[in-house]
């Protein structure tokens, strides 16, 4: 005996439940299936978690070092036991409040707890329980890369999971060293935290640090990393990992020399794997790439006519990042494609995305080395933000915000800042960019001064004009 529904949802992150929710305000029975916890990875070991933690690292770092002449450094003792117990009360009330709550106020959707494979393209078992679905959505999000590295298979890592508030493989105590492997934003990310907290951090990134970003924005990271005492080893290939519960021990090869790096905790942050290996998609008749991505059309439908992917586990087609609202968009989607055959497509040509190191970065639309790479006529311009009223104003001077623009029209193709405020002053940029505004509409827009969105004034203003040589607002 099967229980039947309009949609079947696998997964329950923000793809999932903006899927569910519109799907219900259209009359649809429902059903999501979750193998872990409500809420997926941004609420319960992602987005929330780490961006609390930061927050109180940062506290703990200016406290130390104050910008301002005449304010004396502090020390603030860190708990981290007391720390985490707070991040957990926040992910656990967040998951209340924004998940399992719009879940119950939602009429004709049933939560299903349990590990979902396909048995035929209809037919999902969770459990010892048959559920069918006239349509489906596979949103079952993706998980930390465990690389194939020899010996890490018998010495005890940490990954992004640490941050989860109520499933093993959480960290408790405060490592006195820290070894990151990887050096993406998760890794960029965790590792300050870790050094502002107190930890003795090495970071071995396979190339430098945020590859495939502008390279300014990476290049500043690490001499920020380097004032802090963070040890970056670029263009590092791990040989063997060794090591118990007392420590672990890395043999890496840097620039043709052996060295090892040891450390009594070790973080491994290289990466997202879909995830899909056990779904069983092929009996459903799904197509995935060679890396595990599900394969979807511009409307997100997979190579089976009524099932539907979205998230974290359709990659970069067709534009699409691994990213909470980005995902969300897509669940909507899929909702309004498979019950109001609306015919959306995904468009992630404008994607604003930030990075919450300290400086934090931002950027949206393409680097330079993309325009370049299709051939497209443009010009670039970089301005420190030196020459940011604001950022001299409080003491924060650090980076940059770089514009590439087309030379046809001026029409901006991408902006990527690291500084101060910078995930806040990058939707100005999207929003200009989503309408396909151009350099003079930025340097037409009055803004309030002094603010750190005048960076995008000033630096639009850098293509015409030697802003060294501006005055306060001066158009």
């Amino acid at each position: 005996m099967t229980d039947a529904f309009d949609l079947l949802i696998l997964g329950s992150g923000s793809t999932a439940f903006a899927a569910a929710i519109l799907a219900a305000d259209l009359g649809a029975r429902v059903a999501m299936v979750e193998r872990r916890t409500l809420g997926g990875t941004c609420a319960n070991r992602g987005c929330l978690p780490s961006k609390n933690l930061i927050e109180a690292a940062r506290i703990v770092h200016e406290a130390a070092h104050p910008r301002y002449a005449g304010l004396t450094p502090g020390t603030v003792g860190v708990d981290l036991a007391a720390l985490v117990a707070q991040k957990d009360d926040v992910v656990r009330d967040y998951r209340a409040k924004k998940y399992a709550s719009v879940a119950g106020g939602l009429t004709g959707l049933e939560l299903l707890n349990g590990d979902a494979a396909f048995v035929d393209p209809h037919t999902v078992r969770v459990g010892e329980r048959l559920v069918t679905g006239d349509r489906i959505l596979v949103a079952t999000g993706s998980r930390p890369t465990i690389p194939a590295i020899p010996g890490l298979d018998t010495v005890p890592y940490l990954t992004s999971d640490l941050l989860d508030a109520d499933e093993a493989g959480r960290l408790a105590d405060l490592p006195a060293s820290l070894a990151v492997l990887g050096g993406g934003y998760i890794a960029a990310e965790l590792a300050q935290m870790f050094s502002r907290l107190g930890s003795r951090v090495t970071v071995i990134a396979r190339s430098g640090l945020l590859r495939g970003y502008e390279p300014d924005l990476g290049r500043t990271l690490a001499e920020v990393f380097a004032a802090e005492g963070i040890e970056v080893l670029a263009n590092a290939r791990v040989d063997h990992v060794r090591g118990d519960a007392a420590g672990v021990e890395l043999s890496i090869e840097q620039a043709g020399a052996g060295r090892i790096v040891r450390a009594e905790r070790l973080l491994v942050a290289t990466g997202r794997t879909p995830n899909t290996d056990t779904l069983g998609l092929e009996r459903a008749g799904v197509a995935v790439d060679g890396d595990g991505f599900v394969t979807v059309d511009p409307r997100l439908r997979t190579s089976a006519a009524h099932i539907w992917a979205a998230g974290d586990i359709i990659g970069r087609q067709h534009g699409s990042q691994m990213a909470t609202p980005v995902g969300a968009r897509q669940g909507r989607i899929v909702a309004d494609n498979a019950f109001a055959d609306a015919g959306k497509a995904f468009d992630g040509t404008v994607i604003p995305r930030a990075i919450f190191t300290d400086p934090p970065i931002a950027v949206v639309g393409e680097t330079e080395a993309e325009v370049r790479a299709r051939h497209h006529p443009a010009v670039a311009a970089t301005t420190p933000l030196m020459y940011v009223p604001r950022a001299g104003a409080v003491h924060k001077t650090t980076g940059l915000v770089k514009f590439i623009a087309s030379t046809i029209d001026e029409r901006v193709l991408g902006v990527h800042v690291i500084g101060e405020s910078a995930p806040e002053i990058i939707h100005e940029a999207a929003m200009a960019m989503k309408f396909k505004a151009g350099l003079p509409d930025f340097v037409d827009l009055i803004h309030v001064y002094p603010t750190m969105s005048e960076a995008l004034k000033i630096g639009a203003q850098a293509f015409s004009r030697d802003v060294t040589k501006l005055s306060c607002c001066a158009e």
